[in-house]
């Protein structure tokens, strides 16, 4: 698993071993991106579920100016404490400007300080059903202040989703038995 694209292209990730988390795949990461385009140069993230962190560090590598990965299991969050000093070093940037790491449960989507301007939700496939319709309650507050924001949600392929006051601007993967992102936006009435 590595960057797939941007100033840091080619870092590999750690991922910790074992079933704590389901890495992003480069290819979902490289059409995710290659869709985004223009809404990362100077986007402020909020990396939800963030395990190895491969969704914002990859944000960063193509030009996010900073934000915030959540993740509560310790195993993954030094992993991704390692992730983000390889990316920011390939980056020549300081990484306690603009990033911070949140010790907590992303169901919860924690309050940031300034709304952020791409939310990625990776969360692990079982918690789906229980925890997605709540979580973008949670986000419809969060980003009341910034409209336009983009909720990137991977889920499998076969997996349908339709939270109320938002909508899909794009899906993007292959098939019912592959990952699959879908892009939305809040509806303003």
């Amino acid at each position: 698993m590595r960057i797939t694209g941007g100033i840091a292209r080619g870092i590999p990730l750690i991922v910790p071993k074992g079933e704590i988390v389901r890495p992003a795949t480069d290819s979902l990461r490289q059409a995710i991106f290659s869709s985004l385009g223009a809404h990362i140069a100077g986007a402020r993230f909020l990396d939800l579920f963030a395990g190895s962190g491969a969704y914002g560090l990859e944000a960063l590598s193509r030009g996010a100016s900073g934000g915030v990965f959540v993740e509560r299991n310790h195993k993954a969050i030094d992993c991704l404490r390692r992730n983000i000093t390889a990316v920011c070093k390939s980056l020549r940037r300081d990484e306690r400007s603009e990033i911070a790491v949140i010790p907590a449960d992303a169901t919860t989507a924690p309050a940031i300080g300034e709304p952020p301007d791409l939310v990625f939700v990776d969360p692990p496939y079982d918690l789906i059903e229980d925890a997605a319709l709540p979580l973008f309650a949670r986000l419809s507050e969060l980003l009341a202040p910034r409209p336009g924001a983009l909720v990137v949600f991977e889920m499998p392929g076969g997996c349908e989703l339709a939270p109320s006051g938002w909508r899909t601007v794009k899906r993007l993967g292959k098939g019912i038995r592959q990952p699959t992102a879908v892009v939305f936006t809040q509806e303003f009435r």
